[in-house]
């Protein structure tokens, strides 16, 4: 399910954490979904355990994985929403190319709406 390219300059770490993210916007790793143990992974992959905990532990912080000790690392609950989230993201960045903005005017605008939609204008 996951692979490394040893000759990407991207850590192992972030082409796992990425690789992970992905499955779970897509809806390909569902909520409550236990991911493998951080030692098994990490020897499937042929990397050192603490490369693979780092990127669980980043999941964690982006709120796309849940940990629970012996429970194992299990994808959040909160998943259940990123395919439709992702659908309109889709929707927003086809536009945006549309309009030929790049990806940092993109992000730009995402974040410009973030910010608005914190603040709407008092009607």
């Amino acid at each position: 399910m996951i692979t490394l390219d040893d000759t990407s300059p991207m850590p192992a770490f972030e082409q796992i954490r990425s690789q992970l993210a992905t499955l779970i916007f897509l809806g390909t790793l569902p909520s409550e979904v236990r991911l493998p143990p951080v030692r098994q992974l990490a020897t499937d992959l042929r990397v050192a355990p603490g490369t693979v905990a780092r990127a669980y532990a980043m999941l964690e912080s982006e709120g796309l994985v849940t940990t629970g000790g012996r429970a194992g690392t299990k994808v959040s609950v909160q998943a259940d929403n990123f395919p439709e989230v992702l659908d309109s993201a889709i929707d927003f960045v086809e536009t945006a190319r549309a309009r030929h903005l790049d990806l940092d005017r993109t992000i730009l605008a995402l974040q410009a709406a973030w910010k608005a939609s914190e603040n709407p204008p008092i009607k």
